[in-house]
Parts: structure tokens; sequence; C-alpha cells
């Protein structure tokens, strides 16, 4: 590579040259050596690989690990290229970053973390999220700084002028280019900077309620950092503690979204459960463990008392939430006034079981070859392989029925923009609706084997509180049935079960406004003997 000759300055004596001019002839005798260039640009892109694999195996898993990843990125994308003097710096250092980093973190697990898997959705959807946000925070600004290190070696080398190779660079399409992908560096900064938030609780006229809570904070639960959103016109207002389905999922924009008809008498609390959503941090495989999340789930309750000054609180689960919600008011009734379950789970096992023999009768009803190989090909549940469960998850909706939900609930959704999986919600940074869909996938790995012994039926037939449940007619009946079986052996102090003949699996959120008014009109005034609310 022929970038012209040393400035003429470098050939007089050494000690009347300029500092500048001594460290650029520095850079020369660096520069002419054959391998010295290349193998150093190979050890800055290695190092870092090894740092991040160290210090974020998982990749960035909060806001403040992102633009340290960032920054870094660009320092050693920069030194790469100014070191290898050669636009392929910017190819060579992503990709030896990348591949030491994933060797560095061999060790971790999840399926975000593991092995690429593209036969199923979910495996697609967990390289995306598992290495995308990687790629996009450190590999993609590590290769543009590569770009304009190697623009700073050429001006050092050649004091400022130009030869052929740099003029190509400075046509305006190259300009273009560089300049949009440094723009884009910089507003994928500006995105990671920016704060999570949570909408104000408003009144009919949509001003902001004077005294209303609205806030996202962290709090230890278990030695874990973890999240939660508190909703609520009034701080004096019973409390709701929502335990939302996965395991693994976050659920605060959209529970936030769909249960707004509660927020003027209650104060709904959302939780992001150890390693979920913007609790995604605190994944650790070692010690989540079921019986963990049942003592976070009493430890917040707990806090909620405290904080509010009530002598108990309200539980409302859905579908996995109803695992450990049982299962703490199962342990510490006095802690809350009643439960109230919607999609409630009975059997875990079981009900994979029986999804898992419609689904097959379903593939080879409608002659669907290809879902009936993989079916028997993984076997029925329970499953070691978590990519097995994913399948059939992502296969649900050929066997739900057809319905019309209400159109409030449809409204609520469309009218907050939160979108799919609620992702889009303010609660959320970048990192963080990548967490979204880690933590699903991740925390469900860890927990789904340790919930295939829970059984209902036989574990808490005996509950020491009021229990109502949400019940919805299209419901699957691999749920559903299960649920009935089990209410109807339950000895409770009150239990009633509301059934809703168009809705399904989230029974009390398709219709919120009806759960707003039995528990106004009903569970309040049983549980407490309170007879209306202000």
């Amino acid at each position: 590579m022929n970038l012209g000759s040393p400035i003429s300055a470098r050939d007089g004596d050494p000690s009347q040259l300029s500092l500048g001019t001594r460290a650029t002839l520095a850079f020369d005798r660096f520069w002419v050596r054959r391998y010295l260039p290349i193998v150093t640009a190979m050890l800055v892109a290695i190092v870092a690989g090894i740092v991040i694999g160290i210090t974020m195996p998982r990749g960035p898993v909060d806001s403040v690990d992102g633009l340290i990843l960032l920054f870094g990125s660009i320092v050693a994308g920069f030194a790469a290229g100014f070191a290898f003097r050669s636009q392929w710096a910017a190819l060579l250092a992503p990709m030896l970053t990348l591949v030491t980093f994933e060797i560095i973190r061999r060790n971790e697990s999840g399926p975000s973390v593991d092995g690429i898997r593209l036969d199923t959705m979910f495996g697609i959807i967990g390289l995306v999220v598992g290495r995308g946000i990687f790629v996009l925070v450190s590999l993609f600004p590590m290769a543009i700084a590569a770009i304009y290190g190697v623009w700073a070696a050429r001006a050092v080398m050649l004091g400022g002028r130009a030869t052929p190779s740099t003029r190509r660079w400075r046509r305006w399409g190259s300009r273009v280019l560089l300049g949009t992908t440094t723009l884009a560096v910089l507003g994928l900064a500006v995105l990671l900077a920016r704060p999570a938030s949570v909408p104000a609780v408003t009144d009919a006229n949509g001003q902001p309620i004077d005294g209303s809570i609205a806030e996202i904070t962290p709090i230890q639960l278990g030695g874990y950092e973890q999240w939660i959103e508190i909703r609520g016109a009034s701080p004096d207002n019973p409390v709701i503690l929502y335990l939302n389905g996965g395991p693994g999922q976050s659920d605060l924009a959209l529970s936030r979204a769909l249960l707004e008809p509660l927020h003027q008498d209650f104060t709904v609390v959302g939780w992001d459960q150890r390693g979920a959503g913007k609790s995604y941090a605190s994944l650790d495989a070692e010690t989540l463990t079921l019986e963990s999340i049942v003592n976070d789930t009493i430890d917040l309750t707990n806090y909620l008392r405290d904080r509010f000054g009530q002598e108990k609180i309200f539980l409302l689960t859905e579908s996995w939430g109803s695992v450990p919600g049982i299962l703490a008011v199962q342990q510490q009734p006095e802690l809350y006034y009643a439960y109230l379950g919607s999609g409630q789970m009975v059997n875990p096992q079981l009900t994979d079981q029986r999804i898992y023999d419609d689904l097959l009768a379903y593939a080879d009803a409608n002659k669907e070859s290809g879902m009936a190989a993989k079916l028997r090909e993984n076997g029925p549940p329970p499953y070691d392989d978590i990519w097995a469960n994913a399948y059939m998850v992502q296969n649900y909706s050929l066997i739900e029925d057809d319905y019309d939900p209400p159109q409030a609930y449809i409204d609520r959704g469309e009218e907050s923009g939160v979108g799919f999986w609620g992702i889009m919600g303010s609660e959320y940074t970048l990192i963080d609706k990548a967490n979204v869909i880690r933590g699903l996938l991740d925390m469900a790995a860890v927990m789904y084997p340790q919930i295939q012994d829970i059984d209902f039926r036989t574990q808490a037939t005996v509950l020491e509180v009021p229990v109502y449940i949400f019940d919805g007619e299209h419901e699957l009946s691999g749920r559903r049935a299960l649920a009935h079986e089990w209410f109807a052996m339950l000895d409770a102090p009150i239990k009633h079960m509301y059934t809703f003949e168009n809705a399904g699996h989230a029974a009390a959120f398709e219709y919120a406004d009806e759960l707003h008014r039995i528990l106004t009109e009903e569970v309040v005034p049983q549980s407490t003997g309170v007879q209306g609310l202000n």
C-alpha cells in the first residue's frame, strides 16, 4: 500500500523537530513494519471482545451498559482503524470482537445467548434480540469509528495530503454514506440515554389528577434490584399487586394500558420479576427458583403495605402469575384481602400435554404434515428443551376459538400506542425493549422446568382468603377444564367464578370495565367490609 513519501521535515535533526512531528516519525516507524499494524489492530479487537465478554456476557442489560459499550466500541474501532490504516479494519475489528466475545461468554446459558436456532419463530426472535442488540450497540459503531481511525492515520502519515485512495472517500457519495451512518450512531446514543417514564393518571378531561401517583422505580427484593410501576389517582386507594403471565413476561406497559379503568379507584402495581423486562439484569440461573419468586412476591407485598399504610392488599394474577400468586396467599394469607385469578393455571404439565394433543389432532385433521412431524419429533411434554415448548406456544392460535372481544378492550390497546407485547411503552428504554423479549426467553428457560410438579388440585385445595376467578369461554380447553375442576373442589371463605362469553385467556383484561365494577361493588365490600369506594 503506497501512501506517498514522508514529509520533508522528518529528514531533519530529530532534536530540532516539534513534538507533533516526532510523534509522526514514531508512527512512520510503526507503520513501515510489515505485520505490526495488523497485529495491533487484531489485538485491540480481541481485547475489546474479552473485556465485553467478562463485564457484559449477555450484552448490555441496561442503559448505562449500553452507553458504556457504545463509547468503548467507538474507541476500540478508532484505535483498530488507526493502527491498520485500511478500510478493511471496519470489517476485521467487529468480526474479531464478536468471535472473541462469543468465546469468552460461552458458559452463559439461555435461549438468547445459546447456539442459534432458526427452526422456530422464537429462535429467530432470540437471535435478533440476543445478538442483534450487541451488533447494534457495539459492532456497528465500531465499524464506523474504524473508518475515522483510518482517515486519522492517513492524515498523520501524509501531513494532510490526499492520495487517490483518500480522494475516493472525499467523493460526495462516500461523504453522504459516512455522514448518514455517523448520524445514526449519534442518534443511537441519544436513544440509549433516553430515560423511561410513566404517563400521568388523568381525569375525564385528560388533565393530571392532583395528588395522583405515577412512577417507575427499582427496589431490592431478595437481594436483587427489581422494577415496579405504580399508578393510581390517590395513594389512599386500595392497592392491587398484579402478577403477569410468562414466566419471563414483562407487562408494565401493556397492563398499564389495558387496566386503565382501575386507576381511578385503586393503586395498581405492576412488577418485572427478576430476569424479566426491566429486571433482566437480575437474572441469575443459580438462585432463580419458584420459591424465590414466591418470597419476592411476599416481600413486595410487605413493601406496598408499609409504603401505603395498608393492612392488606389485593392480588391480581394472569396465567403464570397465578402460580406464585396462589403459593403466596397460601403461605401468608393474612397479607391479602382477596385473590383474583385470570387465565388461572392449575397443572402446567398436564395443560401442556392436553394442548400438545389438541395441536397434533389439528395437524392431522388439516393435513399439516410438517407440523405433525415436528410435534411427533419433539414428543409430548414436559420438555427439557425450551424450544419444543416454544414451538407449541407459537401455534396456540391454530386451536383457539374465533370470537369478538369487547370493543373497549381493542380500543385501549390501539389508543395506548404500546404496541406488540407493550414493547413501545414509555416504561421501556431502548435496551429494555430488547430485554422484554430476552427475559421472556431466558427466564422461561430457567423457570419452566421448575413448575412441572405444580398441581393445585392436590396442593392448594384450601385457601384462607376470598377467591375470584375470571373465566373466558374461549380459553384453551387444556387450561379451562383444569381451572374449573380445581375451583369446584376449592375451600375458601368466599369463592366466585365470573364467566365471560366473549373472552379467552386474558378475561380480566378483555373485560377491565367489568373487572372494575366487580372489584368496587362486590370484591371490596365482601373481603374488606367497606361498602363502597370514594
